[in-house]
This record gives C-alpha cells, sequence and structure tokens, in this order.
C-alpha cells in the first residue's frame, strides 16, 4: 500500500510542476500579447495625437486592456511583476487621456513611463526565471 501510494505520487510529481510553468506561461502569453499591443498604439498614435478619431480608438482600448489586466488570474511565480505590468497599461491610458486633452508634452510623459515600466516588467520576468513569448516572429 505505501508504495503504491509513494509510487503514484512519484509520477504525478512531474504534472503538477508542468501545470505550474503551462500556467506562468498563460500569463506570460497574455502579458506579452497585451503589452505588444498596447505599444503598437502607442507608437501609431504618437505622431497623430492630432487626430481626434483615433485618439478616441486608442483610448477605448488603452482603458479596455488595462481592465483586463486588473482581472486577470497571476501565478504566484511571476506575482512580482504583475505590478509592473498594470503601471504599463496605466500608462498609456494616461497617455491617451493626455492626446485627448491635446497635452502633447503629457503625452510624451506617460509613452515614456510606460515604456519604461515595460522594461522594468520584461527585467522582473527574466530575474524570476522566465520569459515572454516573442510575438514578431512569424511561424
Amino acid at each position: 500500500m505505501i508504495r503504491r501510494t509513494a509510487l503514484a505520487a512519484l509520477i504525478s510529481l512531474p504534472l503538477f510542476v508542468f501545470t505550474r510553468s503551462a500556467w506562468a506561461g498563460s500569463y506570460l502569453d497574455r502579458a506579452a500579447l497585451l503589452l505588444d499591443e498596447a505599444r503598437k498604439e502607442g507608437d501609431m498614435l504618437q505622431p497623430r495625437t492630432f487626430d481626434k478619431e483615433l485618439v478616441l480608438v486608442v483610448k477605448a482600448i488603452a482603458e479596455a486592456r488595462a481592465r483586463a489586466a486588473r482581472k486577470m488570474e497571476v501565478p504566484a511565480a511571476v506575482a512580482k511583476a504583475h505590478p509592473h505590468l498594470l503601471l504599463v497599461l496605466e500608462n498609456y491610458v494616461r497617455a491617451a487621456d493626455a492626446a485627448e486633452e491635446g497635452n502633447f508634452k503629457k503625452f510624451m510623459e506617460h509613452l515614456y513611463a510606460a515604456r519604461d515600466e515595460d522594461r522594468n516588467f520584461r527585467a522582473l520576468v527574466r530575474e524570476l526565471g522566465y520569459s515572454l513569448p516573442d510575438l514578431s516572429t512569424k511561424k
């Protein structure tokens, strides 16, 4: 009986380890998608802050992205990094707000803050032993 229990525990141990890394992988996939799209929109909006319709679309999407990130389940393995992800996305929302107000200087401040927090997030994820998937490569 004890041998069966020990054998079952030994066999199921890799499943628990794989599940933990798979969950972190799912979070990292979601985070990479959120960051990549936010960066693309920020880059597109930068020379076009005068385009009010574009600003409204980017703002609505940025708000939805930030809301989704706040509701995401975060694995314990990368929980220390999640506040930085939220700061990235909130700064993109604030940048869109500034663009809507016609304040280009404030727009750029928030855009730079978002990019700085993006670097902080990625560095912390690496420090925790993980990496974000590269979405720029096509398979």
